[in-house]
């Protein structure tokens, strides 16, 4: 019973397949904090270039507020209005590509571009109360809600912190000329800005942390579903073991067949398809007994029986379905089938008689319909 509990704890690491199904259902590593910071940034950079726009947008305002009849005469007002939405989409353009741009390389930097049609699907649980007041109260929402608390009182003691240090130059910004002020004021924010983006970046690197680890939390398998998927992605246990079994079946016979081949040089003659498979068997006159198979092979290895029974000289008769049969039903260093005994003894008797110098009428044999097989193994009859 422990055995099979422990088996249901979610302890595994997921698995490449496991985070790319997650993927596709839209569930990928995210981190709101890394993309406040790093759009705080570029929006800080951005806006650091806007007086190179504001003189030209100030000036078109400023037509809006004339009111000289020669001028209301000589201009339009379309060509006013047309001159500051072309300003305000320019603007626009100038802040909001960076911003676009920072968002989808923090994104592929925290989690990878991912797009995820089945995220879009309609989903009906959405609608449950009970389950959105369940995620609200879930350890998860409690978790950002003391994240939040945590972020607002670290960033609001940080200004309170900046403004208690510079509470006298502060104080005293209204009985100044307003370009002196104006310079106070750039001397001061500098330094709020840097003392939040620094607080802000560990924040984020926390958050990313976090994330990464709930992410993962969340995805870790049992030991049962990490046996199902590779059960699924490599097959069962018996398949595999079937598999290498006749692989290891193969191999044995190749090794068989190749250490065969130096008895071919003994053999009475060599049987052959006419060169797809090739059989070498022996008889000797007198000794009980069937035909011994000495070496068999097909393809290569029945060219390479046949080159080294001619460099012997010994007799190769060519029998596609005899060649065959013997084949498919013998084995190296055994007796042929009982079967075939009168169609290798009428084969034999002929090549016996060729070889002594007689002369003798091409052998007519049968081979029983169940022993007639094609290139593959495969009965004909």
């Amino acid at each position: 019973m422990a055995e099979q509990d422990d088996s249901q704890e979610k302890t595994q690491e997921p698995s490449a397949k496991k985070l790319e199904k997650a993927a596709e259902d839209g569930q990928v590593l995210s981190s709101k904090e890394m993309f406040v910071f790093t759009t705080l940034i570029m929006g800080l950079c951005v806006l650091s270039t806007l007086p190179f726009f504001v003189r030209d947008f100030l000036f078109i305002w400023k037509i809006f507020f004339l009111f000289d009849l020669d001028f209301l005469e000589n201009s339009s007002p379309m060509i006013g209005i047309g001159k500051l939405i072309k300003q305000v989409v320019y603007i626009t353009l100038v802040i909001g590509i960076p911003l676009i741009i920072t968002i989808i390389l923090t994104q592929m930097v925290v989690g990878g571009i991912n797009f995820a049609p089945k995220s879009f699907e309609f989903k009906s649980n959405r609608l449950n109360l009970f389950s959105g007041l369940k995620r609200i109260f879930s350890s998860k929402g409690l978790v950002e809600l003391i994240k939040s608390i945590f972020k607002v009182a670290l960033l609001g003691g940080i200004t309170i912190s900046i403004i208690y240090l510079n509470i006298k130059d502060i104080i005293i910004l209204s009985e100044r000329h307003l370009f002196t002020a104006l310079i106070s004021l750039l001397d001061n924010f500098p330094k709020l800005m840097i003392s939040l983006l620094i607080v802000l970046g560990f924040i984020a690197v926390f958050d990313y942390m976090w994330q990464k680890y709930t992410h993962v939390e969340k995805l870790k398998m049992t030991f049962k579903e990490v046996k199902d998927e590779n059960k699924d992605s490599d097959g069962s246990p018996e398949v595999k073991q079937k598999i290498r079994r006749l692989q290891n079946e193969i191999f044995q016979r190749a090794s068989t067949q190749t250490a065969a081949l130096e008895n071919v040089k003994d053999a009475s003659a060599i049987i052959t398809n006419p060169t797809h498979f090739a059989v070498a068997i022996k008889y000797e006159v007198g000794k009980e007994g069937a035909p011994i198979i000495l070496a068999m092979g097909r393809g290569m290895m029945a060219e390479k029986i046949i080159s080294l029974a001619e460099d012997a000289q010994v007799t190769v008769f060519q029998s596609p379905l005899l060649a065959r049969a013997i084949y498919f039903t013998g084995e190296i260093g055994k007796e042929i089938s009982e079967n075939l005994y009168s169609a290798v003894a009428s084969v034999l008797a002929y090549i016996f008689k060729i070889e002594r110098g007689e002369e003798s009428d091409y052998p007519e044999f049968d081979v029983p319909d169940e022993m007639n097989f094609d290139e593959y193994g495969k009965n004909i009859k």
